[in-house]
């Protein structure tokens, strides 16, 4: 791609938009990328209505409505190299816990029961009609570059399109959120699981060691820690790990509460059964890639069957 500048275009699919603005996040470092980009597409910055010929496409958000699945279909077609750009479009994103219901329940909940959106209508015509399931993006087009984080940070993103443009391996990066957290490990006697809500986590300890369930373990670091090594218990928003993707008996929950019943007095099944209790939580990010929702430890519904999942 040395010479002229390369051509990229974007496009947004069904996700937030914050992995758009996350590219402005880049600060001066941006300057040196436009420097070697031309931007053709970007729903937040160009008018282009239609999908021009580029080099490099980013794809953010993932495929749940018609107009998702032509966008991609399109992106892919017209350009050469695709970027699963964000936790949505690598794994489904947050928006994957609607997989624990009905295309009608979702519809019926926002427009007839949530208190901010209550009316007697559901639209029909006006809007794209939901898809019955949540996609990644690499289910549907071929995918060259995966850049998981919701949003991706500044570092990973800088690197990935340097590496592209420069025509240069990508490094490819293995470690947990642990790796970066500052945060020690160790035995207690804690005896109870808390909530986020209780109090203030000691600055020093690992989360697990002090009954928060924190996900950093199953985590992959595609964010420099900056939850855990500032008081907030990892959410697991740049998705799992790929031992907790690629082996069959291993599980986000099963993970966290063998870690969690060894650093701790609190039984390994107590843990197991409250982050069943709260899988919507624990599993949104990436409950829509099949490397998850087809796993056979991966049952929600029967979860949702037994209680209510938060």
């Amino acid at each position: 791609m040395s010479g002229n500048k390369v051509r990229l275009n974007t496009e947004w699919l069904c996700d937030c938009g914050g992995c758009h603005v996350a590219l402005v996040d880049l600060h001066e470092k941006m300057l040196e990328v436009l420097q070697s980009v031309e931007i053709l597409k970007c729903p937040v910055l160009t008018d282009e209505k239609g999908y021009p010929e580029a080099d490099i496409g980013i794809v953010t958000g993932s495929v749940r409505t018609e107009h998702d699945l032509v966008a991609v279909r399109a992106m892919r077609e017209k350009c050469k190299i695709i970027i699963a750009f964000g936790t949505c479009a690598v794994y489904g994103g947050l928006h994957g816990a609607g997989l624990a219901h009905t295309r009608e329940e979702i519809m019926d909940y926002v427009y007839r029961q949530s208190p901010t959106t209550k009316t007697d209508t559901i639209p029909h015509n006006s809007i794209s009609a939901l898809a019955k399931m949540v996609t990644p993006i690499d289910e549907v087009i071929e995918v060259d570059l995966y850049l998981p984080g919701c949003p991706p940070h500044a570092h990973y993103i800088l690197q990935g399109l340097s590496s592209l443009i420069n025509e240069t391996t990508p490094r490819v990066q293995r470690e947990t959120v642990c790796a970066a957290c500052n945060r020690v490990m160790k035995k207690t006697d804690v005896t109870e699981i808390k909530s986020p809500s209780e109090g203030f986590a000691d600055n020093e300890t690992c989360f697990l060691s002090q009954g928060y369930i924190c996900q950093g373990s199953v985590t992959l670091d595609r964010c420099l820690a900056p939850c855990p090594n500032h008081g907030i218990a990892c959410s697991g928003c740049a998705g799992p790990t790929m031992q907790v993707l690629t082996e069959p008996t291993r599980d986000i929950r099963t993970e966290i509460s063998d870690r969690m019943s060894r650093l701790t007095k609190i039984p390994y099944d107590t843990i197991k059964t409250h982050i069943e209790k709260s899988a919507k939580t624990h599993y949104a990010y990436a409950m829509a890639t099949k490397m998850i929702g087809n796993k056979p430890t991966f049952l929600i519904q029967k979860w949702i069957a037994e209680g209510e999942v938060l």
